[in-house]
């Protein structure tokens, strides 16, 4: 299949786009606040974290250097999936986390997020999370492509049509936490983040994007 521009400029894709670029912000600003909280956020920022703090780079062009290989796969065995939304995520998440990153330093929140009263971590952690997960579902049903890191479990499950893609997603999420440990490993300042916890939110995330994903397709 021949890539096309009717993948970039999609029916009612001023309503999309109005939908899709807010939300891959709003997915950097939460994944930020996870990464300064250190208990654990999704699969591909556990491992561009480590791949980050191995070779000193910043978020925005490690997740851009990471995603670009992974687009060119995508290019190659899924190009129906590309879209506005595969560059914008592959650009904009990294960017975003390191701005906000910038910001919680300058003004002292990322001292309450790592080292603030636990109640209120505990607190700041659970809504990030579950808005992390509203945000991701947003740009996932507004249809204007997918990031190539999502491009890839869906190419997998069209090769591998007997396993369930439950199974192949969850498979991929843990080889991308098995790569960031391997790059923390290899890092003298050790692993960065919570293995356990990106572990828990390779599960746990997929039910939550897919729970809070229902009443929005009647929107999108």
């Amino acid at each position: 299949m021949k890539f096309t521009l009717k993948q970039i400029f999609v029916p009612n894709f001023a309503k999309r786009l109005s939908f899709m670029l807010p939300s891959i912000i709003l997915m950097g600003v939460f994944v930020s606040i996870l990464l300064e909280i250190g208990w654990g956020t999704d699969p591909a920022s556990f491992m561009n974290q480590n791949i980050s703090a191995l070779f000193g780079w910043s978020m925005g062009r490690t997740q851009v250097t990471v995603y670009l290989f992974m687009l060119v796969f995508t290019i190659l065995f899924g190009v129906e999936m590309i879209g506005l939304g595969t560059i914008t995520n592959m650009v904009l998440i990294g960017y975003t986390i390191d701005l906000c990153r910038w910001i919680w330093k300058n003004i002292g929140f990322n001292t309450v997020l790592s080292q603030g009263n636990i109640a209120l971590r505990i607190a700041i952690f659970a809504l990030a999370l579950l808005l992390f997960a509203l945000a991701a579902a947003i740009y996932i049903n507004a249809k204007m492509g997918v990031s190539p890191y999502d491009a890839i479990p869906n190419i997998l499950n069209k090769w591998f049509t007997k396993i369930p893609f439950i199974i192949i997603r969850i498979a991929f999420d843990f080889s991308a936490v098995g790569i960031g440990v391997i790059a923390g490993k290899l890092n003298p300042n050790g692993i960065q983040g919570s293995i356990l916890g990106s572990i828990l939110m390779s599960i746990l995330l997929g039910p939550m994007i897919t729970l809070v994903a229902r009443p929005l397709k009647k929107i999108l």
